[in-house]
């Protein structure tokens, strides 16, 4: 059986700032991030297996990205929680706003490695992430490729 790649995306809106950068981006901002999630597996071949012919049922794989990225992430600002950048998180959280410290720079090249992870440790065994494509703005994405981490 051939292997074959399945395809879902998500929308969400996050905001962050890069702590030290010497653009806009230094300032709080948000996005309406585009993320495609691509697995890659071998269909069912189980003709009593209700998802026959299926490399991954579509909403089993929303369920984990769900879970696991836009649930948490959706209307969140996002800090590197190594710089300075962590006396506004506390101010925020301390108003009720969602704030998520990571331990990077909040870049798309970043959180889609972060993303990766997340989804990676949550697929079936027989199911591989294949690729991620974090688009944060019309013109501006970041990818990230299994082959390109092996």
């Amino acid at each position: 059986m051939s292997n074959i790649r399945i395809t879902k995306q998500f929308n969400f809106e996050t905001g962050h700032a890069l702590y030290g950068y010497d653009g806009k981006c230094k300032n709080v901002h948000g996005h309406s991030y585009k993320l495609s999630v691509t697995v890659i597996g071998k269909p069912i071949t189980d003709r009593n297996n209700v998802k026959f012919g299926m490399v991954i049922d579509f909403s089993d794989l929303k369920k984990i990205v769900k879970e696991e990225i836009v649930d948490q992430f959706d209307h969140a600002t996002v800090f590197n929680e190594t710089t300075p950048h962590i006396e506004l998180a506390k101010e925020l959280k301390s108003r009720d706003h969602h704030v998520i410290l990571v331990n990077y720079q909040p870049t798309s090249e970043n959180m889609v490695v972060d993303f990766s992870q997340r989804i990676i440790r949550r697929l079936p065994e027989n199911i591989k992430l294949f690729s991620l494509k974090l688009q944060e703005t019309e013109s501006s994405f970041a990818e990230w490729f299994a082959s390109d981490n092996q």
